[in-house]
């Protein structure tokens, strides 16, 4: 069985500050933190540890977005021969173009390199974005897991065949 890791970079980490927030009392709770649109940029992940967590021993993981530098994810990269996809972000300082590029990559990998009988996709966002590729591909037959936050979109989990939750490896996540 191989692992297919789909990171939405920016997703899980803002996401991962805004947890963080709430840790340091910025925030009474998750929700009032996404209300105010508060994170604590303090805060960094470790990608190496969520890859370990993630992808464990047989995967192919693929990142979008932009990781801070001198984390331990790009010496994995490198040793693993990975790069991740970086776009720039447009005049207003937004990312755009990821989640499109997640869901096609993730479709085109289904159909040209997953085995549905064997392999697993795990995609690693919270963003409802994505329910019409996860939901085309579970109705496909193919094992489509989504790790994150517990405040993911609701219809996400809902459309994934496993949720797996990241809060409670939130420190063990943090760089």
């Amino acid at each position: 069985m191989t692992t297919y890791a789909y990171i939405d970079n920016s997703n899980i980490y803002i996401e991962g500050c805004r947890i963080a927030a709430v840790k340091s009392g910025m925030a009474k709770d998750i929700y009032q933190a996404m209300q105010l649109g508060l994170v604590d940029h303090r805060w960094n992940m470790d990608y190496g540890k969520l890859y370990d967590f993630i992808c464990g021993e047989d995967a192919i993981a693929r990142l979008w977005g932009s990781p801070p530098p001198g984390d331990s994810f790009w010496k994995m990269l490198d040793r693993k021969g990975f790069n991740p996809t970086v776009y720039e972000k447009n005049y207003s300082n937004h990312e755009k173009k990821v989640d499109v590029a997640v869901a096609g990559r993730m479709t085109k990998d289904a159909y040209t390199v997953l085995d549905k009988s064997k392999d697993e996709i795990i995609l690693v966002s919270g963003d409802t974005d994505y329910v019409p590729v996860v939901t085309d591909l579970v109705s496909e037959g193919f094992k489509v897991e989504v790790a994150f936050w517990d405040h993911a979109g609701r219809e996400l989990v809902e459309s994934a065949s496993k949720f797996i939750s990241l809060n409670q490896f939130h420190d063990h996540l943090t760089r």
